[in-house]
């Protein structure tokens, strides 16, 4: 994505993980520029095309990275070099839930990034805030991962939903009152009645962009502003 941008595989539950780190530009200059936090960014559906270089995951990756965070997008088993085979959203789960603490151990960094021995803020991963954002399937994940980090006393900093599965996979009944849901108006795939219906028990706000599909075409730009602005004030142009 960008000359941030590393790719690696790791050891996971039932194989080995493929992951793309995306680090800030900052760090370019700068090796001791202080991480505001870790972003854990989940795909599509990857028995319909979904990767972790789907470009509204990327979109996501790039906007965390401008706030300050380094972006982690794994593929889903049997995705690329992920190794097992789709599990319906439960052994996803378990992948993320595994990660969520990986990328938060510094010692995991150290065994896998090339340069580590440059990169002061590798010992301070176990003390960042970690960030969780998913796109359609993986917005579906995600919720179910909120939920089970919750559970276990490690709860997200914040959670982004993109073309939210709402209606074609179970969500979470409950995710974080501050979670951010943004959908396309004329989204063919998730209705937005659909994430209306899911929403209106827990009060949460819908950002609806107009005139944008499922995918976002010619829209990502608004999925950047909209979380921008939710995280630091409207971007100024």
């Amino acid at each position: 994505m960008n000359s941030r941008t590393q790719v690696i595989t790791i050891p996971g539950p039932v194989g080995l993980i493929q992951l793309s780190i995306d680090l800030p530009d900052e760090l370019k200059q700068n090796p001791d520029f202080e991480l505001r936090g870790l972003a854990l960014i989940a795909h599509p559906h990857p028995l319909l095309g979904g990767t972790m270089d789907n470009k509204v995951v990327q979109t996501l990756a790039r906007t965390f990275n401008q706030l300050g965070y380094l972006s982690v997008r794994p593929n889903f088993r049997g995705v690329g070099l992920s190794e097992g085979s789709h599990d319906e959203g439960r052994g996803e789960l378990e992948d993320l839930v595994y990660l969520s603490d990986w990328i938060r151990t510094p010692q995991s960094w150290i065994e896998y990034l090339s340069n580590s021995s440059e990169q002061t803020w590798i010992t301070k991963t176990n003390q960042l805030p970690l960030a969780l954002a998913g796109f359609s399937f993986g917005s579906y994940v995600g919720t179910h991962l909120t939920h089970q980090l919750a559970e276990l006393g490690r709860p997200i900093e914040r959670f982004v939903m993109v073309g939210s599965a709402a209606g074609k996979w179970k969500l979470a009944d409950k995710v974080p009152v501050d979670t951010i849901v943004i959908h396309g108006e004329n989204d063919e795939t998730i209705p937005l009645q659909a994430v209306f219906d899911w929403a209106r028990p827990q009060e949460l706000t819908v950002c609806v962009v107009p005139g944008a599909d499922h995918f976002f075409h010619r829209k990502l730009h608004c999925i950047r502003n909209i979380i921008l602005s939710n995280w630091l004030g409207f971007p100024k142009k």
